[in-house]
């Protein structure tokens, strides 16, 4: 038996039409409370906490900034621990203490740390409306809002993902280790949580290397706290177990779709571009070409095809498909191509930007409505629109589709407005 969900096609109206025998909420619901990860305690020094560094820096060093060297002298290590760990008042520069991590470092000074304890943050459950296009006793699928981070971290403690799951299951307080939990501010480097996709990120299971237990719901993967769209979550751990697998094989079905500045072209094709953490802008990847100066690369592929040609060319509606699946993935392969994200600020796909653009390609005015959805956009308009994998327990394929959020929709239905040339049929970016 196959599953699916599949949204009306047309303007994206905000129906769905539902196959017999899947309810879009199921009976079960708070029958179950969703698996949590235990970690086991560990004797092992992985989380960094306690490690000394004392050293000179070096005399062909120019000036660089504290947080910037101490990562470069402890492999493995987040800035953002770093950081913390200066805040904390546990370094020194010539034997005297620094807490500003941009602090400027220059030849000759003695630089002392050690890296500060691993303090869990809380996740309270908190009653926040779930969208649930699918739940059983073993996993949920959750259509996930624009703007909600999925674990609680560092300046989003509530209001999250899993503080919602832990209200819906009836669960109790969990405990996450900061290092567990990455922000889309926070610097996370590989050694420390598995990044596997773009907009959307897998989470491995570990089950050592830290010094205290920890917990978390079974979230599988992540999405930014800007993209909206599918998510499954794992009930026991044999479900995520079966799909972190998945995820890691990459035998996941995923389809994106987006509103661009501009329009690709060709208008199908793939970018096999490496993606790097952006040496001028920590919260920002990039695409690298070459062997220029840069950060670790990982492998990156995106296929694409454009859905239609809006306003004249101004904008697009695009399909992604991920053939890996790295931090920021689809947003730094559309800054590459030159048709960033509308709404993207990070990544160049500006207010201004945009309205040039469509400017440029419509000589009449252009309606004061669209101005004004631009001018309100607040964050990249990227949705996950569909989600498959075989079901952990049934070994089923099972198939779910989702409509974009308000947002999306009304900015997309007035550039349709203004113009519209369609080159495929939606109904094959559901297939």
């Amino acid at each position: 038996m196959k599953m699916k969900m599949v949204p009306s096609l047309s303007l994206f109206p905000r129906t769905l039409s539902v196959f017999p025998g899947n309810p879009r909420y199921s009976a079960c619901t708070k029958s179950r409370a969703p698996w949590l990860l235990i970690r086991a305690c560990s004797t092992s020094n992985s989380n960094y906490a306690g490690v000394a560094l004392e050293e000179s820096v070096n005399s062909t060093t120019t000036k660089v900034r504290l947080d910037t060297w101490i990562s470069s002298r402890i492999d493995g290590i987040s800035r953002a621990r770093v950081q913390s760990t200066i805040k904390s008042g546990l370094v020194t520069v010539n034997g005297r203490i620094i807490d500003k991590v941009s602090h400027k470092l220059k030849s000759g000074d003695k630089v002392s740390c050690t890296i500060s304890e691993l303090q869990p943050l809380k996740a309270q459950p908190q009653d926040i409306p779930l969208d649930i296009l699918y739940e059983d006793d073993h996993l949920l699928v959750v259509n996930k809002p624009p703007h909600m981070v999925v674990h609680p971290a560092p300046g989003n403690a509530t209001g999250t993902l899993v503080n919602a799951i832990l209200h819906h299951c009836c669960l109790p307080v969990a405990s996450f280790p900061i290092m567990e939990i990455p922000s889309d501010e926070d610097d996370v480097s590989q050694g420390e949580i598995s990044s596997y996709s773009a907009d959307d990120t897998y989470l491995e299971p570990s089950f050592s290397g830290l010094t205290e237990a920890s917990i978390r719901p079974g979230i599988v993967h992540r999405l930014d706290k800007g993209t909206s769209g599918l998510l499954v979550v794992a009930k026991d751990e044999h479900s995520h177990a079966h799909l972190s697998e998945q995820f890691k094989q990459r035998t996941v079905q995923r389809v994106y779709i987006s509103l661009t500045c501009g329009v690709p072209f060709p208008a199908l094709g793939r970018v096999n571009i490496p993606i790097s953490r952006d040496l001028n802008n920590r919260i920002r990847m990039a695409a690298v070409v070459g062997s220029g100066k840069c950060g670790k690369t990982r492998h990156a592929a995106s296929r694409f095809r454009v859905i239609e040609i809006l306003a004249g060319g101004g904008c697009a509606l695009v399909e992604w498909r991920l053939e890996t699946g790295r931090t920021h993935q689809i947003r730094a392969h559309a800054k590459y191509l030159g048709i960033p994200l509308l709404g993207d600020e990070v990544y160049g796909g500006t207010k201004s930007l945009a309205l040039d653009r469509l400017q440029q390609k419509n000589s009449s005015n252009l309606p004061g409505k669209l101005l004004q959805l631009i001018s309100n956009l607040e964050r990249p308009c990227l949705h996950a629109l569909t989600l498959g994998f075989m079901h952990p327990h049934t070994r089923k394929q099972v198939h779910f589709s989702c409509l974009p959020p308000v947002d999306f929709a009304e900015v997309l239905s007035v550039l349709r407005s203004v113009n519209t040339e369609k080159i495929m049929n939606m109904e094959e970016v559901y297939n």
